[in-house]
């Protein structure tokens, strides 16, 4: 299974954090936007690298992400909501809400209470 993502949907664009995912068109509720294939990695630490993903309950496994989960931006209104599929390495990533034209996608952090690389958010 490959990861796929709505190409016509979303565009990258630089922004105060670096980069982040942003809507072309209108994307109605509870629509699927991406669904990436994750894998993982060995001898990092992600409390030093935000690009990773804790991929364990015990916090102690890493992952990074294809297509474009590195680029979704932490917020405290989140419109969209990521979905982990542990076992099978899969990440699902939802709209919460109608996304308008031009919109930033934006997610909380699952991790953002403890990872040092979060605090600064």
């Amino acid at each position: 299974m490959a990861g796929n993502f709505l190409h016509n949907s979303l565009t990258m664009k630089k922004n105060k954090y670096g980069w982040g995912i942003y809507s072309t068109t209108f994307i109605p509720k509870n629509t699927l936007i991406e669904r990436a294939i994750m894998y993982k990695m060995f001898n990092v630490d992600g409390n030093e690298n935000p690009h990773l993903f804790t991929w364990s309950d015990d916090r102690k496994l890493w992952a990074g992400g294809t297509g474009l989960t590195p680029f979704y931006n932490y917020s405290d209104k989140p419109n969209i909501k990521k979905i982990g599929d542990l076992p099978n390495y899969i990440l699902h990533i939802y709209t919460i809400k109608d996304i308008e034209p031009d919109e930033e996608l934006v997610s909380t952090y699952f991790s953002k209470k403890w990872r040092k690389c979060f605090q600064d958010f």
